[in-house]
């Protein structure tokens, strides 16, 4: 692997909108094989780890993205001041819903809410949170709605699987943790500063 791949996927990484997998850069750079990117990918999350600057490389929904340190989030929300993405306790409700019991039938998502849900899952469409997987395949062919990529972008998850579990939950109740609007602080920051460039 050649110091001129790890920057050409370094700067990939730097100008795209949403996170970067794998096989993207791949059909980008074909003269590299997957292990030759795996591994320059790895380098570059170690150099920004050990540089300990603004921001770091992580691996978010499924790709790589370049994220500011949650520890500079005030500086860059007195900058940029962007509208905090604000959920109601409801949409809350039921973004979890569909998070942890994927798919799922509004009808279901109503029965574990007790209320009606269909004004909350337009909401979260909109929001690009959740999206219509297709049809339930029972009498009046319900929608089957799950997340979106957006989604693990916008909570800075890997994966689905690192959803905290209910025990994980309640422990960091009591603990300061980066709120949503910090997180989307974050991802918005950099996104900005894409922009300008």
């Amino acid at each position: 692997m050649t110091d001129n791949l790890k920057n050409i996927i370094e700067s990939l990484i730097f100008v795209s909108d949403t996170p970067l997998p794998l096989d993207r850069i791949q059909k980008t750079v074909p003269h590299a094989d997957i292990h030759e990117i795996r591994s320059a990918v790895e380098i570059l999350i170690q150099e920004h780890e050990c540089r300990k600057g603004g921001f770091l490389l992580k691996e978010v929904a499924g790709g790589y993205q370049f994220r500011t340190r949650p520890e500079y989030h005030e500086w860059i929300k007195n900058l940029i001041q962007p509208n905090p993405v604000r959920l109601s306790k409801a949409a809350l409700e039921t973004l979890a819903i569909v998070a942890y019991k994927q798919p799922i039938i509004r009808n279901d998502i109503e029965h574990i809410r007790g209320v009606d849900c269909g004004g909350i899952i337009r909401t979260l469409m909109e929001r690009k949170l959740v999206r219509i997987l297709g049809r339930k395949d029972i009498p009046g062919r319900p929608l089957i709605y799950a997340t979106t990529k957006y989604f693990l972008e916008f909570f800075d998850l890997k994966d689905l699987k690192d959803l905290p579990t209910p025990k994980e939950i309640e422990a960091m109740e009591n603990l300061s943790e980066p709120t949503v609007e910090e997180n989307a602080i974050s991802h918005e920051s950099i996104s900005e500063e894409r922009k300008k460039t």
